[in-house]
């Protein structure tokens, strides 16, 4: 029996109802659907940035990430595939969504196939993804996939939007295994190096213990 495999979506939206996570959450559905096709579906989780705003800052500022943080960053650690969703601001990604993945060393997603999504008020800011997001995860040596998914506004009244939103879908399915044969399971079936996950938060040095040791 393999293990059931996971997706981490990733979402910056400010608010409760926000088109960011709506989005992000959509194009959960869609690799869901087809990875249940061929096995077990995937357990999707969450990860809203704006629950733990405070909380990101706090493990900025100590190197210690609070437990609400933790667990967040475990999501996306143990994940079997990773959607990154973000609002533009200034035609880039929001300051909360790059903080939060600044907790992340080097690496640290290496090999995890991730989709990469944005929204913004302007059809002119869809170079966002390829400006701005693809950089961040091949610095952090994610598996970035080249289908991504930029709404605008105008966006949700045009039925190609959820054709686009399917696309990345199955294409993030695809990395997991999906159609393979024998059914689902990564490791066996989509043919990529395994990930060592790495908790970057041990053995963080005492701060006190390091400023006494130099000398005035």
């Amino acid at each position: 029996m393999t293990e059931r495999q996971s997706i981490a979506v990733v979402t910056a939206g400010l608010s409760e109802d926000a088109s960011t996570t709506r989005l992000a959450r959509a194009i959960a559905r869609a690799a869901s659907g087809v990875v249940a096709r061929g096995g077990e579906e995937p357990e999707v989780r969450v990860v809203a940035l704006r629950e733990i705003a405070h909380g990101i800052t706090d493990a900025m500022l100590t190197g210690t990430a609070p437990a609400a943080v933790q667990d967040a960053l475990d999501a996306v650690l143990t994940a079997d595939g990773l959607i990154a969703a973000t609002p533009t601001y200034k035609a880039s990604y929001s300051g909360l969504f790059k903080a939060f993945f600044d907790l992340f060393d080097e690496g640290a997603l290496e090999n995890l196939p991730t989709v990469v999504a944005a929204t913004g008020g302007s059809p002119r800011h869809s170079l966002v993804l390829d400006t701005a997001l693809r950089p961040l995860f091949s610095y952090l040596k994610a598996l970035t996939l080249p289908i991504g998914v930029y709404a605008a506004t105008e966006d949700w009244a045009d039925a190609s939007l959820q054709a686009r939103i399917e696309r990345a879908g199955a294409a993030l399915a695809g990395m997991l295994g999906a159609g393979s044969e024998g059914g689902g399971g990564a490791a066996s079936g989509s043919g990529r190096p395994e990930r060592t996950v790495v908790d970057e938060f041990t053995d963080v040095p005492n701060f006190e213990d390091l400023l006494a040791s130099v000398q005035r």
